[in-house]
């Protein structure tokens, strides 16, 4: 839970937030920690919640812990999440993950905007770099640690992240806001929020940056990068039963990257340098009509493009998602026990186009189009009104991948008081399968004379990974200033991605040589055990502090008739076994803000990367009406540290650096 929750309660500057939105903080602030532990969550269950009657280790992120971080990424914004681990690789690319199994493209986490999924097939994951949601838009993010698969589906295994954006009304008026720094050369948004009459609200925005590159070897500037964003928001409530709400984004930018290439003539492997461009566009709809005695439905559907063109590979890719939602009141277990019922389906289509840029990288269908159809069903007993609640349900998909697929899960909730629960969960979630495990041909040279190369090849056949989980936890609110969050849990995974039987052939075209083939397979199995902890202490009005404490043990094995130990090891190798953050908010005289975070991340032994301890700083002042200074320094503590292998197996090194910007509303 929150963890971060109470922050909302005790900034004495409000952020340079429009009309309605400053409104909507002025009332937070007034809020204790007692009654911001009501705050409705929706990851959870896809339905509105207060995070006491919550059975999952969810922490959520407000718009004011959003402003006072001084991150200006997405990724950054998670560092002080316990059981998140965030670990940039380079200036545009980050491995975001939860509760183990960390990699580049975050593929056991469940990234979504406003209910929409992130995910790509190609990659298995989600592309950072265009992610670009205006953080002064964003309303929360909701953080679950721990599988969430028997309500989203197929690859939510150890996490999921939920970026919830303001509604429309709460982000009226003018904004403008400006800043640059080391590392963020720019970084810039201007906004405008209207209204017509009492039922429809809008907003339209433009937001770009220019990012510089971190420390690379050789000081090559390679991972520069920059977007254009532009979007809109529109909300419509024209009865008191039935809301509608339209959202769309458009951006294009250049992403840099350094690759390995192969190439054929002349034999060699390459080092080579050079932009993605990208590019894409979302339109979402929503529909939301409430009935008598807590009934609604809601339909959601939504058209995503990404385009993604470099030097190794491209690919175009439209993705068309509905999504229906039913929940209704059932008398169930007889008086004043009761049942709440939540049923739904959905379909996604996919058809992908991968444009080849070297004949060493390639996928073996250049056109495909990947498909889910999903049902889900849950139910909320309470065994003992408002005291003992068993929420039991599944998901159900087929997708062109692997077929099949379920994932139930059942959840106890017992609230011993109201400001103190305990909670216990087991969940089944899948990671599907995706192009790169099945259709991979990824040719190296090994050495030019004689002619030898190493192919890594996708398994047609490759299985979906499967985790069982086990977790539980407990919060309180221990005296009126102090609240604390406690989870633990045990995963069990089965068939994850290894690489198979090394076997020797040779080919004659486009050259003649010996070729290494290393298949992918589902050769690892293994458990992840854990827990963490995350206390908010606020003595004063005008002081608070939080913290949070992470610990994890991986133990991963090959399958038996499988002896890749050297997957199993970067497993176990790249996430950390500790973390530990505090955080220290001061509100000032003179409306100004002080924040002051540290971190301690411990050693990824397959990255190569040592233990590494830095603090952020963040200072805000409103200075007039409409005008908002904010500075910020970043990774303080030393000039560089390492976080995670980049691309090419680089390290790069993360610099220290500030920004100082300005924000005008209207």
């Amino acid at each position: 839970m929150a963890g971060s929750l109470p922050a909302a309660a005790t900034s004495a500057v409000p952020g340079p937030a429009q009309s309605g939105a400053a409104t909507k903080t002025k009332e937070l602030k007034s809020l204790s920690l007692e009654q911001l532990g009501n705050i409705e969550v929706t990851t959870v269950t896809k339905e509105p919640e207060g995070v006491w009657r919550t059975p999952a280790a969810i922490y959520v992120l407000t718009q004011d812990d959003i402003r006072r971080s001084g991150a200006t990424t997405i990724p950054d914004l998670l560092r002080t999440v316990p059981g998140v681990d965030v670990a940039e690789s380079e200036g545009n690319a980050w491995a975001v993950g939860i509760r183990g199994l960390n990699g580049g493209f975050s593929r056991d986490v469940l990234l979504l905007i406003d209910g929409r999924s992130v995910y790509t097939p190609l990659f298995e994951g989600v592309y950072w770099d265009v992610q670009d949601t205006p953080l002064e838009d964003v309303e929360r993010i909701e953080i679950i640690r721990g599988p969430g698969g028997s309500i989203w589906g197929s690859n939510a295994v150890n996490g999921v992240i939920n970026i919830i954006t303001k509604h429309a009304r709460d982000t009226q008026g003018t904004l403008a806001t400006a800043l640059s720094g080391r590392l963020d050369r720019f970084n810039g948004t201007v906004q405008e929020g209207l209204r017509h009459g009492n039922h429809l609200a809008y907003r339209l925005f433009v937001h770009g940056f220019d990012r510089e590159d971190e420390l690379n070897p050789g000081y090559d500037a390679y991972d520069r990068w920059h977007l254009v964003h532009g979007g809109f928001r529109a909300d419509w409530t024209p009865t008191a039963s039935d809301e509608f709400s339209a959202e769309g984004d458009i951006y294009t930018g250049d992403s840099g990257e350094q690759v390995g290439l192969g190439v054929y003539s002349p034999l060699e492997q390459l080092s080579v340098d050079g932009a993605q461009a990208i590019s894409g566009g979302d339109l979402v709809l929503n529909w939301n009509r409430r009935f008598a005695r807590g009934s609604d439905i809601r339909a959601q559907a939504y058209f995503d493009r990404t385009n993604r063109q470099g030097p190794q590979f491209g690919e175009t890719r439209d993705t068309v998602d509905l999504d229906f939602i039913h929940r209704f009141q059932w008398p169930g277990l007889g008086e004043p026990a009761r049942q709440e019922i939540i049923w739904g389906a959905g379909m996604r289509l996919s058809p992908s186009q991968y444009i080849q840029s070297q004949p060493t990288v390639n996928f073996l269908h250049h056109e495909q189009t990947d498909f889910i159809y999903s049902a889900f069903f849950q139910d909320a007993i309470e065994l003992t009104p408002r005291r003992l609640s068993l929420i039991v349900g599944s998901k159900f998909e087929e997708n062109n991948y692997c077929g099949f697929v379920y994932e139930p899960s059942a959840r106890l909730l017992w609230t011993r008081s109201p400001h103190a629960t305990l909670w216990a969960a087991f969940s089944r979630s899948v990671r599907t399968p995706g192009r790169l495990d099945q259709d991979l041909e990824l040719t190296g040279v090994v050495a030019p004379s004689p002619p030898f190369l190493i192919r890594v090849e996708g398994d047609p056949f490759f299985k979906p990974e499967v985790m069982m989980g086990y977790e539980a936890g407990y919060r309180q609110l221990l005296t009126r200033s102090l609240y604390a969050d406690v989870a633990a849990f045990y995963n069990r995974y089965d068939q994850l991605e290894s690489y198979g039987t090394l076997f020797y052939s040779t080919i004659s075209s486009p050259i003649s040589a010996l070729l290494l083939n290393v298949p992918y397979a589902n050769g690892i199995d293994g458990t992840t055990a854990g827990g963490e902890i995350a206390p908010d202490w606020k003595p004063v009005a005008w002081w608070e502090l939080k913290g949070n404490f992470s610990l994890i043990h991986l133990a991963m094995h090959p399958r038996p008739g499988y002896s890749d130990t050297g997957t199993a090891a970067g497993y176990m190798g790249s996430s950390p076994r500790y973390q530990a953050a505090s955080e220290m908010q001061f509100n000032l005289p003179h409306r100004t803000e002080l924040d002051l975070d540290y971190r301690y991340v411990s050693s990824l032994p397959a990255q190569g990367v040592k233990a590494y301890q830095t603090a952020d700083a963040h200072f805000g002042w409103r200075i007039g009406e409409g005008f908002a200074f904010t500075a910020a320094g970043r990774n303080l503590l030393r000039p560089e540290h390492n976080e995670f292998g980049g691309d090419n197996g680089n390290q790069v090194g993360i610099r220290r650096t500030a920004y100082a910007g300005l924000t005008w509303t209207h």
